[in-house]
């Protein structure tokens, strides 16, 4: 399958937000109850390095690489560093810590993570829009070729950039934690199909444990869409507790990113 390319500088990642809305009846609230809230991010530079630990104290351009960044009408979750990892506390809120990317198809190796979950999110369930909140999430954006999206996905994708002045990417995959969902099961986003999340947890079998993931981008992309993928644009942290009306605290470990050739640079 062909992909598109943006031109180095100018290469961009979007997460989305499956549940933006607007009070019935508001401003905007046609438009917002059928799409997601669009959130553009611009990598830095043309050469992007396939290491993605999370920041340390002592190092002020792996703090410049990862940032928070907060969803339009949402409360923010706060992402701080401890003496445990990457503590994120999330009351009736969703936000992201992200860090824009640009690994080529044929680069793509496996992603490693980790992340510490005390306490599940009560009636949380990631099949549901209403109730669609998770302690964590990893997740990873793809460009691709447009042109090969469904008649709706396009429909979504240009009301998206006539809104927000910025493409969506062309795909979305997420590892995640659910209260009952089986084992590497796949989820579609509840309002788009080029949002997939796949469950490496679930339950609360391992409360309270750090949860080591090595998962295959590229197997794990195919398993989820079905198709090949195209470059890796970005990689983000998100805890949400929105849909729920609750409070969660977590914290991730590293996120990394490993080549094909088995090399971290």
């Amino acid at each position: 399958m062909p992909h598109s390319k943006r031109s180095p500088g100018r290469s961009r990642w979007y997460a989305f937000h499956s549940r933006g809305r607007t009070q019935r009846g508001g401003r905007g609230y046609a438009l917002w109850r059928h799409i997601w809230l669009v959130l553009p991010i611009l990598a830095g530079c043309s050469t992007v390095p396939l290491s993605t630990a999370l920041p340390d104290s002592t190092s002020s351009e792996a703090l410049s690489a990862w940032a928070p960044y907060t969803l339009p009408g949402k409360r923010s979750t706060h992402y701080t560093r401890d003496a445990v990892g990457l503590r994120a506390e999330a009351d009736s809120s969703a936000s992201l810590y992200r860090r824009a990317v640009r690994v080529e198809p044929a680069e793509l190796g496996r992603v490693e993570f980790s992340w510490l979950v005390p306490a599940l999110i009560a009636g949380a369930d990631l099949t549901l829009r209403d109730t669609e909140d998770a302690p964590v999430r990893v997740m990873l954006a793809f460009d691709g070729d447009h042109a090969t999206l469904s008649a709706r996905a396009r429909r979504q994708f240009e009301l998206a950039e006539a809104l927000t002045g910025e493409s969506p990417p062309y795909a979305t995959l997420m590892y995640v934690w659910d209260n009952k969902a089986q084992l590497e099961s796949v989820i579609p986003g509840g309002r788009s199909d080029r949002i997939r999340k796949i469950v490496v947890d679930s339950g609360p079998g391992h409360l309270g444990q750090w949860r080591q993931h090595l998962r295959q981008i590229a197997n794990d992309y195919r398993h989820a869409f079905g198709e090949d993928p195209g470059p890796l644009i970005g990689v983000a942290l998100m805890t949400d507790s929105d849909a729920t009306r609750s409070a969660v605290t977590v914290w991730y470990g590293e996120v990394r990113l490993v080549a094909a050739d088995g090399s971290r640079r």
